[in-house]
């Protein structure tokens, strides 16, 4: 199967602080692949490496088939990588509305993906599209966030924590939309702590400790081994 994303040992840092060290891993059209990992081990860090947000000290970032190591993050978002920050960023004094025209002009990408069809997988959005942002709950914001990265029509989906500090009920229904996105075949890449959220929607997951690869497999071997799980990811 031919990788859609390929990252090829890359080692990132902040300044002098050196955070990966040799991360690989692929991804083909629609898999949800999930990094594993407490909090602080270097999972953000691939994301925003991927992203253009961080450029990494070596390695490669290889997009279908093209180095896109370093590229700015508006060329890595125009060339079909969407991303879902931790923090959500949202533009608090716009409406729903106003965030996603925000969303499909900044990619300048056409798709299937138009405010009807992300308020079908967002119902919740639709009945607030005129409320401004800043005035929604944690868990719209962060269904904002996704349903304005969708906007940009994205090949692949880059979600950062998406669970994190949401009520259980939220992290269910975000979990289902999730769920829905890769029905429909997006690919989808999530950094997550939450083991039953991410194990729930990958198919195959990278275990990170210590900004190096300690794991990768099939999620249903996690799944279906506590033993395995426990040693891997007790926090």
């Amino acid at each position: 199967m031919t990788a859609l994303l390929d990252v090829q040992n890359i080692h990132s840092a902040y300044g002098l602080s050196r955070v990966l060290f040799g991360i690989s891993l692929d991804i083909a059209a629609g898999e949800c692949v999930c990094l594993l990992g407490r909090n602080g081990v270097g999972k953000t860090t691939t994301i925003r490496s991927v992203m253009g947000l961080l450029r990494p000290t070596s390695g490669r970032v290889v997009w279908k088939g093209a180095d896109i190591t370093g590229w700015a993050p508006h060329r890595v978002a125009r060339a079909g990588i969407g991303f879902v920050p931790e923090d959500r960023r949202i533009f608090p004094e716009l409406t729903v509305a106003e965030n996603l025209a925000v969303g499909a002009r900044a990619a300048h990408r056409p798709g299937r993906w138009t405010s009807e069809a992300v308020f079908g997988l967002f119902p919740v959005l639709q009945q607030l599209r005129d409320r401004r942002a800043g005035f929604l709950s944690g868990g719209e914001q962060q269904m904002l966030t996704i349903a304005r990265t969708l906007m940009g029509n994205p090949e692949l989906l880059l979600l950062d924590e998406p669970s994190e500090g949401l009520a259980p009920l939220v992290v269910e229904a975000l979990l289902t939309q999730i769920g829905e996105l890769k029905r429909q075949g997006l690919t989808i890449l999530l950094a997550e702590q939450g083991v039953g959220f991410s194990l729930a929607l990958a198919d195959r997951v990278y275990v990170l400790e210590k900004g190096e690869m300690r794991h990768t497999g099939p999620a249903a071997e996690l799944r279906d081994d506590p033993e395995l799980r426990e040693r891997l990811l007790a926090l």
